[in-house]
């Protein structure tokens, strides 16, 4: 079997060690970057040559591109251009989100930051709040607003970014991270970026206590936007998962077993077709 993952960053251990199983079983791996050259992605293949299944781990638009055009040959792509360019918009997310009825937080969207100076009260809940970039990526803006001062300040530095603007959900100070390949859910606690309580941190929960209508939440999130390898943020709000974070392929690190799963999802998946389809949903203003 044939398997290609299309990344700009080969070297990442959960990659590695998923294509040492792989070739470990006799099967082909191959890595290609889709952000390199210029320009727009030509055809990057002819249609007898397409390997068996596309790992579509980079998030860009050259690859995303990419992916569409494998996919209009007939290639099948996890997760497919659809699902992963829907996962990159934040403003989609929640109106996604709240259609099927998961938790997260109040979502508003503004076509620049500057809006939330000259308008009304930026969120339904005032302050606390956090401002998001719509467009997930690197080194975008995600940072805790306590009031108008902080506001005015984040603004001048990126007045015209495209924002959301979410209800702050008070939180333990820790984030629960829950990855799922194919159904199969991995989980871990990181520090909350923000949100700790002011006497400090609490001791980190053990993963194994994690209730299961949490791992439930995680794997119908997958159903919601038509995800295979996923990752979804959860913080505590008073006993009940609260999603603030939707990442299609994220980096996976650290849990036992993952580098197998992901392995035995791409020997799942060969033949024609994108994958699971994403969910559709209007770009409507919240």
């Amino acid at each position: 079997m044939r398997v290609c993952v299309l990344t700009d960053k080969p070297d990442h251990p959960l990659l590695v060690a998923a294509a040492a199983a792989l070739t470990g079983a006799k099967h082909q791996v191959k890595f290609l970057n889709p952000d390199a050259g210029t320009g727009s992605p030509s055809q990057p293949v002819a249609p007898d040559d397409l390997a068996d299944v596309y790992l579509l781990k980079a998030h860009t638009r050259r690859a995303l591109a990419l992916a569409r055009l494998l996919e209009g040959l007939g290639a099948r792509v996890v997760n497919s251009a659809a699902a992963t360019e829907l996962c990159q918009d934040r403003s989609r997310i929640a109106a996604v989100a709240e259609d099927a009825g998961l938790p997260m937080p109040r979502t508003r969207t503004l076509n620049a930051l500057s809006e939330a100076l000259h308008g009304p009260e930026p969120a339904e809940s005032g302050y606390p709040l956090m401002v998001k970039s719509r467009h997930s990526r690197r080194a975008d803006l995600v940072a805790r607003v306590d009031g108008p001062a902080g506001l005015r300040a984040l603004a001048a530095e990126w007045s015209d970014e495209p924002v959301v603007l979410q209800e702050f959900i008070a939180n333990s100070g820790w984030d629960h991270k829950l990855w799922v390949i194919a159904g199969e859910v991995f989980a871990g606690v990181r520090p909350a970026a923000v949100g700790a309580p002011p006497d400090g941190a609490r001791p980190a929960p053990l993963i194994r206590d994690l209730p299961r209508s949490w791992t439930r939440l995680a794997l119908r999130t997958g159903d919601v936007f038509g995800l295979d390898v996923y990752g979804v943020d959860l913080l505590d709000r008073e006993g009940a998962p609260v999603v603030v974070d939707i990442n299609a392929f994220p980096g996976i690190r650290g849990p036992e077993g993952a580098p197998e799963a992901l392995a035995a999802l791409a020997l799942k998946c060969p033949g024609k077709g994108p994958g699971r389809p994403a969910v559709s949903s209007g770009s409507r203003r919240r």
